[in-house]
């Protein structure tokens, strides 16, 4: 059993309480967190989402365990209303978001997301050969068919069993006994192997299905994933840190080699397990909304209230890796680096399992961990001995600065607050290309 991690808020709630406090939490509460940490410089409080009275976004059935000592996925779906920044979106962009109509996409797709992070060049040409690998709990009996609507749609390259690119299979590497189905798990599935096709069209695709969502049961897919050639490894899960955190990382994320990724949390401020593995790629969350800059689009922390927005923290338990040189945390710091995660400028996923098929806006750093991988994948092959979550590190030049939002309340500053150069909510800042993620 997994217990509660000592630096979280002493208000943070369970994992099932607190997205439901979430979906009913007004924007005045995520402002007055700003204002409550000290942190509420006027830039920082406007940077807070502002919603309209009818938008709602709901935790997805796997965001609470199913039983005790189970991980949770860390994605949100849109489930009706249109936000301020949907509305910006089809004005800027003629797209008609239609948040409770499933039958046309209605978030960001892949030419934004390229756009937005310098990958327009790159995925043209860049990531054939290379795999990434998603890691879940239970089964998706549609996930490559829903793969393939998503990439139809999109104009991407056909992604199958058939041509070779992709491949389904169970913790043990089995393709035929695979996990119990499960729709919510269904969703994360199909929200993971999207924005990994939308990062990189051209990359193999592996999605390996952990018989349960334990620790032990996903950590054993992480292994299988690397056994299968996977340069780059996406996991959209998370659960509160404990003593046992050490032993795991050696047992399932010491892959030198290979570009893990880990969703950093949808629940605010406080650590995670496994995003605090000192060998993973920790991925936080942003806003991410065009404007007029020179790079046509700005970020911000995502925070949607005290108890959802992207994770951050000191980790409890794990050893902070040499490459991280902060010191307000003498142990592993959340989180390396973020892309977009806010469901109120969500992607758009299509999905069918255990729902009305078709197209949803999905939030959480679930979208954020498969995008890092994604772009990991189109910088290329890690060389064998390296551990790629140190690359951002060598290179902060080639990232998007993100220097504004807060995801609760701390003590130290930069453990909750975005500001110039690192900071916990945001890493070094979001992909520009793929100058940071090689080594």
């Amino acid at each position: 059993m997994r217990t509660r991690s000592q630096n979280s808020p002493a208000t943070r709630a369970a994992p099932g309480i607190r997205h439901r406090i979430a979906r009913i939490a007004s924007t005045a509460v995520g402002t007055a967190a700003l204002v409550l940490a000290g942190l509420g410089t006027a830039a920082q409080a406007s940077a807070t989402p502002t919603h309209s009275s009818n938008v709602t976004w709901t935790a997805t059935p796997c965001a609470s365990p199913k039983q005790k000592g189970e991980m949770a996925c860390n994605s949100l779906r849109l489930t009706g209303g249109l936000t301020a920044y949907q509305k910006q979106l089809a004005k800027v962009d003629g797209i008609t978001p239609k948040a409770a109509d499933t039958s046309t996409p209605s978030g960001y797709g892949p030419s934004d997301l390229q756009d937005a992070y310098g990958l327009t060049s790159a995925s043209a040409s860049s990531g054939k050969g290379r795999t990434i690998a998603i890691v879940d709990a239970y089964d998706d009996p549609n996930a490559e068919a829903d793969l393939a609507k998503y990439r139809s749609h999109y104009g991407l390259s056909s992604c199958t069993t058939s041509n070779g690119c992709f491949k389904k299979v169970s913790q043990t590497g089995s393709a035929t006994a695979l996990p119990s189905a499960d729709s919510g798990w269904a969703e994360e599935i199909s929200l993971d192997l999207d924005m990994a096709s939308a990062v990189c069209p051209q990359c193999n695709i592996r999605l390996v299905e952990a018989k349960s969502a334990t620790m032990a049961n996903l950590g054993k897919a992480v292994n299988e994933a690397v056994n299968l050639g996977a340069t780059a490894v996406s996991n959209s899960y998370g659960g509160s840190e404990s003593s046992s955190d050490p032993s795991y990382d050696s047992s399932y994320f010491n892959h030198p080699g290979v570009a893990i990724t880990v969703s950093a949390g949808d629940s605010g401020y406080g650590a995670e397990y496994p995003a605090a593995s000192k060998y993973v790629t920790s991925v936080g969350g942003t806003k991410l909304s065009r404007s007029s800059s020179t790079r046509g689009w700005t970020e911000s922390v995502w925070q949607t209230s005290l108890f959802e927005g992207t994770g951050s923290g000191c980790s409890s338990y794990d050893a902070k890796p040499s490459w991280q040189t902060d010191t307000g945390c003498s142990k592993r710091m959340i989180a390396d680096v973020s892309a977009v995660a806010d469901p109120a400028t969500g992607v758009s996923v299509y999905d069918s399992y255990g729902v009305t098929p078709g197209w949803y806006t999905f939030g959480g750093t679930s979208v954020s961990a498969p995008i890092i991988a994604g772009v990991y994948a189109l910088a290329g092959t890690p060389s064998s001995g390296s551990y790629p979550a140190r690359f951002p590190y060598e290179h902060t030049s080639s990232l998007n600065d993100v220097t504004s939002g807060s995801n609760g309340i701390c003590l130290t500053s930069y453990y909750c607050s975005a500001g110039s150069g690192y900071d916990g909510p945001t890493g070094w800042g979001t992909p520009e290309g793929v100058g940071a993620f090689t080594g």
